[in-house]
C-alpha cells in the first residue's frame, strides 16, 4: 500500500475516533446567565393599606328617639355647631283591638266618675251656701242676745266644714277630669290616629368643622341611644393604616421612610411611619392561615396637590424601606443556594460552571448583596439546578 493511501486511512480513522469521542462528550448545559452589578438596593416590606381621615368624628344618637330625615349628603361641608340631625320622642304604638276596647271602656268609666264628681261638687256647694247663711244669721242672733255664743260657734264650725267639703269635692272633680284626659290619651295618641307629636326636639350638632364622610341613617325612623348617625372629618388630612405581619413589624420604626404605590396616580407617594402599635391581633388570611398582625400608621409626606384625589378608605400598597444602599454589589437572589452553612453560586469561567462560595449581606425578593466572593462584572448562573456541577460546560440561553 502506498504511502498516500496510508495517510488517507489514518486520517479517516482519526476522524472516526474523534467523532466517537466527541459524541460521548457531555453537551453544554443551556443556562440563564446574569452579571454581578453595582447599584442602588433597598430591603423593603410590602403590604396593602388603606387611607383614613386622621380626625374622624362619629356622631351618635344621645338618646333613643325618632330620627327625622337627614338632609345632608356625603361630601357636604359642615360648620362647628351646625345641626346635623333632629330627634323627636318615640312614636306611640298602634292599639290592638283588645287594647282599644279596654281604652274606650276606661274613657267611659272616667266620664262617669267625672259626672259623679261634678254632682258631688254641686251638692257640697249647696250645703256650704246653707251653712254660711246659717252662720250669718247665728251671728246676728248672738249680737241681739237671742242665742248663746256656743250656738253661734257651732254654726260657724258647720260653715267651715261645708267649705272644706266643697274644696275636697272640687279637687275630686279635677282629679276625675285628669283621669279622663289620661284615658283619652291612650286613644288620641295611638299611631293609628296620626296624632301630631308635640314633644320637644333634640338637636344633634357638629362638634367640629369638616365634611360629611358617611350617613348611617338617611331616612327617618327609630334609633337607639348610641346608634351612629353621621361621620364627619377633614378628607384633606389623611393617614394610611397598614396591617403588617408581627415579624415584619419589629423591623419597622417610627420615622422610617415608606413608599405608597399603585394608588391610582402616575407616581409613587412618599411617606413616613408615625406609629407602630404595640398590640397585635389575629387575622385569617385569604388562604385560611392564621396570622398575627400589627397596625402601622404612616403619614403622606408628598405635596398635597399630588394626591388630592385620594379619599377616605382608598386602597394603596405600602413599601416600608428597612435598609437602603446606593452602591451595592448584587446578584439575582435566584442564583444563590445553600451548601452546608454557606451560600454559594456557580460562576461562569471559560464556558464552565465554577463553584464559588460567597458572603451574602442584605437580601430582597429579587436580589442579594455580595459582601465577598465575587467582583463586579462576573457572570453567574441565574437559576442553577441539579444538572450543574463544578466544571460543567454551560452555554448561555439564546433569547
Amino acid at each position: 500500500m502506498s504511502r498516500n493511501r496510508w495517510i488517507v486511512v489514518i486520517g479517516i480513522a482519526a476522524l472516526v475516533i474523534f467523532a466517537i469521542v466527541f459524541g460521548f462528550l457531555p453537551k453544554p448545559v443551556t443556562v440563564d446567565i446574569a452579571k454581578t452589578t453595582r447599584g442602588r438596593m433597598m430591603v423593603t416590606v410590602e403590604e396593602e393599606g388603606k387611607t383614613r381621615v386622621k380626625d374622624r368624628y362619629v356622631i351618635s344618637a344621645p338618646v333613643a328617639g325618632y330620627l327625622r330625615r337627614v338632609e345632608l349628603d356625603v361630601g357636604d361641608p359642615v360648620k362647628k355647631g351646625e345641626v346635623l340631625a333632629e330627634l323627636e320622642s318615640q312614636r306611640s304604638a298602634v292599639l290592638d283591638p283588645r287594647s282599644r276596647a279596654a281604652a274606650e271602656a276606661a274613657v267611659s268609666a272616667a266620664e262617669a266618675t267625672l259626672k259623679a264628681a261634678e254632682e258631688a261638687v254641686r251638692a257640697r256647694a249647696a250645703d256650704a251656701e246653707y251653712a254660711n247663711a246659717n252662720a250669718v244669721r247665728a251671728t246676728k242672733l248672738y249680737k241681739s242676745g237671742y242665742i248663746s255664743k256656743d250656738s253661734m260657734d257651732q254654726s260657724e264650725a258647720q260653715a267651715k266644714r261645708t267649705d272644706a267639703d266643697l274644696h275636697a269635692a272640687r279637687s275630686a272633680a279635677r282629679s276625675a277630669q285628669f283621669d279622663l284626659d289620661k284615658a283619652r290619651t291612650s286613644l288620641g295618641y295611638s299611631a293609628a290616629e296620626q296624632a301630631v307629636n308635640r314633644g320637644k326636639v333634640v338637636f344633634v350638632r357638629a362638634p367640629a368643622a369638616g365634611h360629611v364622610l358617611k350617613v348611617y341613617h338617611e331616612s327617618e325612623g327609630t334609633v337607639n341611644s348610641g346608634d351612629p348617625l353621621i361621620d364627619i372629618g377633614n378628607p384633606a388630612a389623611l393617614e394610611v393604616k397598614v396591617e403588617v405581619l408581627s415579624e415584619d413589624a419589629v423591623k419597622i420604626k417610627p420615622g422610617m421612610a415608606v413608599l405608597f404605590e399603585r394608588w391610582g396616580g402616575d407616581a409613587n407617594l412618599s411617606g413616613r411611619v408615625r406609629v407602630v402599635e404595640p398590640a397585635g391581633f389575629t387575622k385569617i388570611s385569604s388562604l385560611g392561615v392564621e396570622e398575627q398582625r400589627t397596625l402601622v400608621i404612616a403619614d403622606i409626606t408628598a405635596p398635597p396637590e399630588s394626591w388630592q384625589r385620594l379619599g377616605d378608605g382608598y386602597r394603596v400598597e405600602a413599601r416600608f424601606v428597612i435598609w437602603e444602599g446606593k452602591d451595592v454589589l448584587q446578584v439575582p437572589a435566584s442564583s444563590l443556594f445553600r451548601k452546608g452553612d454557606e451560600w454559594e453560586v456557580f460562576a461562569v469561567h471559560n464556558g464552565k460552571a465554577r463553584l464559588r462560595p460567597v458572603q451574602v449581606g442584605h437580601r430582597t425578593g429579587l436580589a442579594a448583596e455580595i459582601v465577598s466572593g465575587l467582583s463586579e462584572g462576573e457572570e453567574v448562573i441565574a437559576h442553577p439546578d441539579d444538572s450543574i456541577n463544578d466544571g460543567t460546560r454551560v452555554r448561555p440561553r439564546k433569547e
